[in-house]
């Protein structure tokens, strides 16, 4: 991977991310966790340094990653690659798979969530028994250390705060994650590991481990990661819908 810093005020400013793949018509980056896509109430914002970083583009999101969450984002260069890898991303052709870790006894330690994600308060979500426009989110999980699990997760949708929300309806919020009821931690542990996607009648697979935050450094960590090493491959659970509630 290339690191690339842009500078503000004659300063390097913080670095946000990391470049994975530098396509002629998208990019594939390496998110760092705290990274704001957007300026919100801050003053600058992860698309702000990219439009500095690379210039010659106009680059386009393609789909999102929550402030809190690490790993791979993939921007198009041009609106001909965005439309695309957009259309991709909405007919669910491409497959994402999320790590994340959290404390406690899960209700399940595999299977398929599917469940409609209504909002709550102060801009947070919960799972519900209905069904009208539901959340699909395959995992499988493994122990790390006693009392934590590390979670290998497969969203077939794509609804805002969606791994989030169906880890805390587990009983089991993600690590650091404060607005589902996460325990304090250095970071909020989840992140966004392997992307595979057709573009230009090519397959491409990426995977890109996580850098941040030190129980994703763990010995059991890398040894889950080692066996999980082709998510894609693996036999994933939930032949039929369950819903958690």
């Amino acid at each position: 991977m290339v690191a690339i810093a842009s500078v503000v005020n004659g300063s390097p400013a913080p670095l946000n991310y990391r470049v994975v793949a530098d396509h002629d018509d998208f990019l594939l980056i390496d998110k760092s966790p705290g990274a704001n896509l957007h300026r919100n109430q801050r003053g600058r914002s992860l698309l702000d340094q990219l439009a500095d970083d690379f210039p010659a583009h106009r680059l386009l999101l393609v789909h999102r990653l929550d402030d809190v969450t690490s790993g791979l984002l993939l921007l198009a260069k041009h609106s001909a690659a965005a439309a695309e890898l957009a259309e991709q991303f909405r007919s669910r052709a491409v497959q994402k798979f999320y790590l994340a870790i959290a404390d406690g006894k899960p209700r399940k330690k595999q299977g398929l969530i599917v469940g409609d994600l209504e909002k709550s308060r102060g801009g947070s979500y919960k799972l519900s028994r209905r069904t009208d426009n539901p959340s699909r989110t395959r995992f499988i999980s493994a122990s790390v250390v006693a009392g934590q699990r590390l979670y290998l997760l497969r969203p077939e949708t794509g609804k805002t705060h969606q791994l989030r929300v169906v880890l805390s309806s587990l009983g089991v919020p993600i690590l650091g994650d404060r607005r589902y009821g996460g325990a304090d931690s250095d970071r909020a542990y989840l992140h966004a590991w392997a992307l595979c996607f057709r573009y230009g009648g090519q397959d491409f697979r990426f995977q890109c481990a996580p850098t941040y935050g030190i129980r994703f450094q763990s010995p059991a960590v890398n040894e889950a990661l080692r066996h999980w090493h082709e998510p894609w491959q693996l036999p994933w659970p939930g032949a039929a819908a369950q819903n958690t509630l």
